[in-house]
Parts: structure tokens; sequence; C-alpha cells
């Protein structure tokens, strides 16, 4: 983050928690490494400590979630320095081979943006979603509309980041923070398992060398539009 002269950094912390969910210990870690936000996903409420999300305005859940479920799935923030710039964060979930019920991602993503357009026009979007075409039509409903439009879930980073005609930063996923050696993350000796013998098991964060991945966005703060988009892999 100092290296890079980032101004406001979020980070999905999904599976932070030994790979499933979020708890406060590992949210504090995170927040201590420079992230100002975390976003969420399928496994948002796979841990005991829900509660963690209604309190702290800087843990979001995908806002598609239905009307009484724990925690927010937007929120407009300062961003730190001298510029008294605002940005708003909002975090969507797929439906597409995501066994969760859930509300319409797009038309959700409408409505917030009829509430903020008036707050900030550097609007970040995490779309946390399984499919490539999903993720690609989210880009495009929202081109224009929003700063950026970033996907997760896959764990796996693509190479198509690109700035879409009307200012909007786009990447199918940005890949993930972990272990480089496993599945996706995981054990790749369980995983292997599964496979050949079609029983469950249970799943462990895999060991070794860690990677880095995520994406770096220019964004000029009076229009709200990108002017640059970088992938990082370390």
């Amino acid at each position: 983050i100092a290296d890079n002269n980032i101004n406001f950094t979020v980070a999905n912390g999904e599976n932070a928690a030994g790979g499933r969910g979020l708890t406060r210990n590992t949210a504090d870690e995170i927040f201590s490494y420079g992230v100002n936000v975390l976003t969420m996903g399928n496994h948002t409420f796979d841990r005991k400590e829900v509660d963690l999300l209604t309190p702290d305005k800087r843990i979001l859940r995908p806002a598609n979630y239905p009307p009484g479920v724990p925690g927010k799935g937007w929120g407009v923030y300062d961003i730190p320095g001298d510029s008294g710039g605002k940005i708003a964060v909002i975090n969507l979930m797929g439906r597409v081979f995501i066994p969760a019920l859930i509300d319409c991602p797009f038309r959700t993503a409408e409505k917030i943006l009829d509430s903020i357009s008036q707050e900030t026009k550097n609007i970040f979007v995490d779309f946390h979603a399984e499919i490539t075409s999903e993720k690609q039509a989210m880009g495009w409903f929202l081109n224009g509309k929003v700063s950026a439009v970033m996907g997760t879930h896959t764990h796996v980073q693509t190479a198509d980041e690109r700035i879409l005609p009307d200012g909007t930063a786009y990447i199918t996923d940005t890949g993930m923070t972990g272990p480089g050696d496993g599945v996706i993350g995981m054990d790749r000796e369980i995983i292997l398992k599964k496979y050949l013998t079609s029983l469950p098991y249970r799943f462990n964060v895999a060991k070794g060398p860690v990677i880095f991945n995520g994406c770096i966005v220019e964004i000029d703060e009076k229009t709200g539009k990108a002017s640059g988009i970088e992938r990082i892999k370390k």
C-alpha cells in the first residue's frame, strides 16, 4: 500500500478465517495492514461472529441479501489524505451456481446507485460471482455508472483487466492472497482424494509459499472515471 501510494484499499475477506468466513481477530489483523474496507461473499455467515457485521461499517456483506439480514451491503467513506473526497463501496453477489437465496444483483445495484449518486462519483463495486459471463454482464451494466467493477470468488486472477468505454475499470477476477501451491488455497492432497474417490473430505488451508493478487485502479476524483488499472501478482 505504501509502496504504491494507495489512497484507499478494499479487500475481500470472506475466506480469511481458515478459508471460510471472517472473525473479529482476522478482520482486525487485515485492517492493521492498511485495508480500509472488507467485502464478503457466499461464506459471509459461515462463522458465529456474524454480529461483527452490524456495528463495524468497514465490513460489508453482499447488498443483495434479503431485507433483515445482518450487516450492510454498501457504504460511503472518506478518502484518507488532504483531498477531502469520498468513495462508495458496494458489495454484490452473483446468483449463477451460488446456492444462496438472494435478490437480483443488477436491480440491487440500480437502487443503491440512486441512493448514493449525490454523495460521490467515486464508486467501487466488488461483484462476488462464479461465472465469467455474469461478471462481464455486470461490468457492462455498470459501465459509466461506477468507477470500478472488480470480480471476486474464483480465487484465480484473470488477465482481462481493461477500462470500459465509459470509464469503468473492470476485471473478471482479482485473484486471491493465500497459499499458492494448493487448489484455490486448499490442501491439494485432500482435493485430489475427493476427486479420485467422490467421498466427502474436510478441506484444510494449504501450507507453503503465499501469493498476493490484486489490482490498482486509478480514479479521477472529480469525474469518478477510471484512468488506469494494473494487475498485481506476487
